[in-house]
Parts: C-alpha cells; sequence; structure tokens
C-alpha cells in the first residue's frame, strides 16, 4: 500500500496489530495479579479477626477483581491466535520452545486459577471458611503462576537458552526445559512485572478507597475505606521500591545480554568507561549521533555493570559487531521509542509512588483529607502505574528490534507469507474496534461498582406466606 509518500506492507501492519493487542491486553493483566493477592489478603484478615470491615473489602475489591479479570481472559486469547495467523514462519521455528511454557500456563496455572475463582464466587456460605479462603490463595497463586510460564516463553525472546537448531530442519528445538524456566531474564523478569503488578493494584485501592473517604464522610463505612486508602498506599510504596531493585538487577542482566537495548535506552552511541547516566539526549534525525546531552557522570556505568567505572558498549560499536557478526543490516533499535519509553516507565511509576505518599501523610493522626488536588491527583494514580507498565513493555519489545528471537531470527523473517495486507489490515481493525468496545464496558464496569461501595453485608429477611404469594417482581 502507498500512498502519502510512505509504503505499508503485511510486516507493518502485522507488528502495529500485535503491539496493540499486547498493550490492551497489559492494561488488564497487572491489576488481575495484584488484586488477586490483595483480595485473599483482606479475606485473611477478616478471617483471622471476624472484622466486618474486612469481609465487606474483600467483597468489594473482589468484585472488581471479577470483572477485570474476564476482560484479561478474552483479550489474552485473542493475542496467542495472531502466533498462527499473522507470525507463522516464527511459530515454526520456535513453537518446540516456546509453546512448551505455554502449554503448561494452559493446563496448569490458568486451570487452576479458573476453578478456584469458581469456587470462590459460589461458595460464600456453602464452603467452609477455611476452604473458601484456600480457593481465593489458589487462584491468586495460579494468575501468578501463570504470569511465570508466559514470562519464561518472553525471556526465551531476549536470551535464548536451553535450545539447538536443527540444521535439517533450520527450527530450533528444545534440549533443556529446566534452562528455559530458570532463565536469568525470566528469573528477574518475574518479580520487577508482579511488583509493577501491585503498584497498580495498590493505586485502584487507593483511588476507590480515597474517592469514598472525600465524598462519603461521616458514613458508617468510613472506617473500611480510610482502611483500605492507608492498606492500598503502602502496596504502592512497597511494590514500588521493589521495582526499583528489581529494576536494577534487571539492568545489569540486560547489559549483558542485550548490550544493544541498554544502549538505545541510554542514548549511548560510542563505548565509555566509565558511562554517564542520560538525564536528557538530543540526536540527530537519522540516530546515528549525540547532539546534545545532559547527564550524571558514572551513574550509568554502575546501574549497567555494579561498577562506577565499568564499560558499557554503545550503539554504533556494537551496529559494526553485529554486522560482523550476523550479516549486513541495521541492528539498532528505534532510538527515541526505546530512549522515551525507558524515561516514561520510570516517571509514571514514580509519580504514583508520591501521590501515595501524599495520601498517608493526608491521614496522618486521624485526619480526614479535603484538598480537590489530592483527590485529583487520586484519581489519575491507577493511570499511571499502567501507563508505567505498558512503556516498560514497549521498552522490552521495541528495545529487542530487528530481532524477534535475540541472535536467531529477525522479525521480518518471523511473519506470515501467506497472509496479505488486506487480510492483516481487515483483522487489525476489527479487533481494534471490538477492544475499543470493550474498553468502555470495562471501566463502565469499574466505575459503577466502584461508586456504589462496600456491599451491606445486613441478612435479607425470610420470606413470608403473604411474600410468596406475589407475583414475581423486578427492581431496578
Amino acid at each position: 500500500m502507498k500512498g502519502w509518500g510512505f509504503q505499508v506492507d503485511a510486516l507493518d501492519v502485522a507488528r502495529w496489530q500485535f503491539g496493540v493487542t499486547t498493550v490492551y491486553h497489559f492494561l488488564f493483566v497487572p491489576l488481575t495479579i495484584g488484586l488477586s493477592v490483595l483480595v485473599a489478603i483482606l479475606q485473611t484478615m477478616w478471617h483471622r479477626t471476624g472484622n466486618e470491615r474486612y469481609l465487606k473489602l474483600t467483597k468489594f475489591y473482589g468484585k472488581l477483581f471479577l470483572i477485570n479479570f474476564a476482560m484479561g481472559v478474552v483479550t489474552g486469547i485473542v493475542q496467542e491466535f495472531q502466533f498462527g495467523m499473522n507470525w507463522s514462519d516464527y511459530s515454526r521455528f520456535v513453537g518446540d520452545i516456546f509453546g512448551a511454557p505455554l502449554a503448561i500456563e494452559a493446563l496448569v496455572a490458568f486451570f487452576l486459577e479458573s476453578t478456584f475463582i469458581g469456587l470462590w464466587i459460589f461458595g460464600w456460605d456453602r464452603l467452609p471458611k477455611r476452604l473458601h479462603l484456600a480457593a481465593i490463595w489458589a487462584a491468586a497463586i495460579g494468575t501468578n503462576l501463570s504470569a511465570y510460564f508466559i514470562l519464561a516463553a518472553n525471556s526465551f525472546m531476549q536470551n535464548p537458552v536451553g535450545y539447538r537448531i536443527n540444521p535439517d530442519s533450520g527450527r530450533a528445538e528444545l534440549t533443556d526445559f529446566v534452562a528455559v524456566l530458570t532463565n536469568k531474564v525470566a528469573l528477574v523478569t518475574f518479580p520487577h512485572t508482579l511488583a509493577g503488578s501491585f503498584l497498580v493494584a495498590g493505586s485502584l485501592v487507593v483511588t476507590v478507597g480515597l474517592w469514598h473517604v472525600m465524598r462519603n464522610r461521616g458514613s458508617a463505612d468510613t472506617g473500611a475505606y480510610r482502611f483500605a486508602t492507608k492498606f492500598g498506599s503502602w502496596v504502592v510504596l512497597i511494590s514500588s521500591t521493589l521495582v526499583l531493585l528489581t529494576g536494577d538487577i534487571q539492568g545489569k542482566i540486560m547489559t549483558e545480554v542485550q548490550p544493544m537495548k541498554m544502549a538505545a535506552a541510554e542514548g549511548l552511541y560510542t563505548t565509555e568507561s566509565p558511562a554517564s547516566f542520560s538525564v536528557l539526549t538530543v540526536g540527530s534525525l537519522d540516530g546515528s549521533r549525540e547532539v546534545f546531552a545532559l547527564k550524571i557522570p558514572y551513574l550509568l556505568s554502575f546501574l549497567g555493570t555494579g561498577d562506577p567505572n565499568g564499560t558499557v558498549q554503545g550503539i554504533n560499536d556494537l551496529q559494526a559487531q553485529y554486522a560482523t557478526q550476523y550479516g549486513p543490516g541495521n541492528y539498532a533499535p528505534i532510538i527515541p521509542v526505546t530512549y522515551w519509553s525507558f524515561r516514561f516507565m520510570i516517571g509514571f511509576g514514580l509519580a504514583a509512588a508520591a501521590i501515595a505518599l501524599l495520601v498517608l501523610w493526608s491521614q496522618r493522626k486521624g485526619r480526614t483529607p479535603t484538598s480537590r488536588w489530592l483527590l485529583r491527583a487520586g484519581l489519575a494514580m491507577p493511570v499511571l502505574p499502567l501507563l508505567a507498565n505498558s512503556f516498560g513493555w514497549i521498552f522490552t519489545e521495541m528495545g529487542r528490534q530487528p530481532w524477534i528471537v535475540f541472535g536467531e531470527m529477525l522479525t521480518r523473517n518471523g511473519v506470515s507469507r501467506t497472509v496479505s495486507l488486506t487480510e492483516v489490515l481487515t483483522s487489525f481493525t476489527a479487533f481494534t474496534l471490538i477492544y475499543a468496545t470493550l474498553a468502555v464496558i470495562e471501566f463502565k464496569l469499574l466505575l459503577r461498582y466502584a461508586k456504589a461501595g462496600v456491599p451491606d453485608l445486613t441478612p435479607e429477611p425470610e420470606p413470608t406466606d403473604d411474600d410468596t404469594e406475589r407475583p414475581l417482581a423486578f427492581a431496578y
């Protein structure tokens, strides 16, 4: 397709479709992962103390968790279909390895979480309290296991291990499944992703609790909302600290296994020892050199290697190395995308932590927050870590380019050969419209039930003889 001075082919649209689907799907994933555990913690607190406010909060945030879980399942299934639809050559090349952790995720982790979520939903007042509590913990464990197996599959694309290339078929074949599951990239990406997920879930807990504290002052449930606000704020602060710690470890491993990604994240064009951290770098239009930079000396060397005088390789030097190793071609990602997505990831996450700190300060010594600006900031809280998570994944996947499997397969070689531009455009348009509809439904459902507040636990009166003789009526 040609027009307006540029050309679009099936590869470009397939990449856009997978990128849009992945980012959209990941809007639901961190909230599901984090809320599953937070709801389990709240129910455990009710089980141990018998305090009714913990039961109310369990049912309240549990309903928000279930809405989000349902949406995440739908979008995740569609995402996996694309491997066969648009990326069949990639699936053929790496399916022996990539399919193994995904199969376990579907058979074990997803089965575990979906089964026990069902027991948890329908088990209120039917299962013994301990078994019902065990059901939500089993669902939470299943949700987190599911994340690990998916991240193990993705980590193979970042750092291929436990395989060999069959010279006859040209396919990558699995030789060591334990090596795939214990990939150093997966081992650090998993806790980093979990911490980011708790950052999102904690922010939602804060937002809803703060809104009710400030809008419904003096209500019977104010104590429950105040606890939720403080509980969520501490979750945000602790998880943001863990994000920074795991991110630091992740940066060192990235420097080791994907040095081009680290160089692109910092706009570092030439190898430096010691290397400075870029606060702001302006590059040339062709992305080949630095024009202006504001830097912090020694910091990048420490973040990348653990040594303030360590060597960090630059984009141009790595490009020359890869051209010799893999043949002619451009092996650098799109520098502005990787550079700014890395900074947006950090910036939005730190902004959420700062708001959580303000929320805690506003409630010190039993105070009730009254600032409209704080309420507005609180309402923005869930969006900030969601953006941080999304930009983190954009950085992770775009920083790997032009590789779909680092060092083994270029992205352009993984697209389906028989899928036309029209077919990809049609599915891309259809999925985008469907996802836009689902986004509106998700937002309205969450908003509706969040505004409704915690449930009334007053038992309904037993039906009388007069009630049974009346015709059925539906209340709205």
